[in-house]
């Protein structure tokens, strides 16, 4: 039991994560496709180096490791397997004969636009530093989880060169790389200081990319750490003001994404991965800490935007 006056500190936000990730493994019903493996199968995330010492020699590798051949192939018949009953059950029709042309009586309905579709998450740069170790972090192997030690003082750091570096971390999805990522942005927004303010505009491109993978996990991430950055230091948010016609479209496009549950209760509100809430509670921030120009160029940007500020 805390002391009164004292507050107990919970889990980190990367120390979080590696939570949420073994909690789905434990819940998953597929486990095969669940998880980072499964997402680079689809293409969706970068495949590191074969070995710590880089990749193997082509005629040593499998011309198909992944089996997309078998899938494909598994995937196109219309047959069904027996049941565990020994009855043969078979399925009225392939999809290739169900695949004639209705152009000519039925009009084509438009495409889909893909708004929210998942793009693939290319290679960061903290990946490629991290391999040659140029990062002064280690992970920190004690009784307190959720560390990460630094082999020199956070405020000593160059934050013009390792800031935005660990930014372009944030999109990772595998580890070590997400947890060192994660927790190393945030202790360096803790203890920035004046030194945050001059590397804002750097930090717009990993911010950009990382909202425009379209993964909620990465974007609620992201989320998180903007907020982060815009408290920690004054001006900040009136630095990214020109930048919201950057940042912003993909909040318009997830705005309305919120979880109706009616009298239900929602229990991602404690991890805080709910995407319209998270939207809102980013773009009042913004507002609040941006000045006066804020308001309107969110409001331009996002019209569907109300002011949290009483006139």
């Amino acid at each position: 039991m805390a002391a009164p006056g004292q507050r107990t500190r919970g889990l980190g936000p990367a120390m979080t994560l590696l939570c949420d990730d073994a909690l789905k493994k434990i819940v998953a019903k597929d486990r095969a496709n669940c998880g980072v493996k499964a997402e680079k199968r689809k293409g969706l995330v970068t495949c590191g180096s074969h070995s710590l010492f880089g990749d193997y020699p082509p005629d040593h590798m499998h011309k198909d490791p992944w089996h997309k051949a078998a899938l494909r192939k598994s995937s196109s018949t219309g047959m069904l397997q027996a049941s565990k009953t020994g009855f043969n059950t078979h399925v009225a029709f392939t999809v290739g004969q169900n695949s004639r042309d209705m152009s000519a009586t039925i009009p084509s309905s438009p495409p889909k636009a893909g708004a929210m579709d998942r793009r693939k998450v290319p290679k960061t740069q903290f990946r490629v530093f991290y391999d040659r170790a140029d990062l002064p972090i280690q992970i920190f192997h004690g009784s307190a989880g959720g560390k990460i030690a630094w082999k020199v003082d956070v405020e000593k750091l160059d934050y013009h060169h390792y800031l935005p570096i660990f930014f372009d971390g944030l999109r990772e999805k595998e580890e070590p790389y997400r947890f060192l990522a994660v927790q190393g942005a945030y202790d360096m927004l803790e203890k920035g200081g004046a030194k945050i303010l001059p590397v804002v505009p750097q930090l717009i491109i990993p911010i950009t990319t990382a909202l425009n993978s379209r993964c909620p996990e990465l974007m609620a991430t992201m989320m998180k750490v903007i907020q982060t950055l815009v408290l920690s230091g004054e001006m900040i948010g009136e630095a990214l003001v020109p930048y919201y016609r950057q940042i912003l479209p993909v909040f318009n496009i997830y705005k309305s994404k919120n979880s109706n549950l009616g009298d239900g209760m929602d229990y991602s509100q404690r991890k805080r991965m709910n995407m319209g809430d998270l939207i809102s509670e980013t773009l009042e921030i913004l507002e609040v800490h941006g000045g006066e120009d804020a308001f309107i160029n969110i409001k331009y940007m996002i019209p569907t935007y109300e002011s949290c500020v009483l006139a």
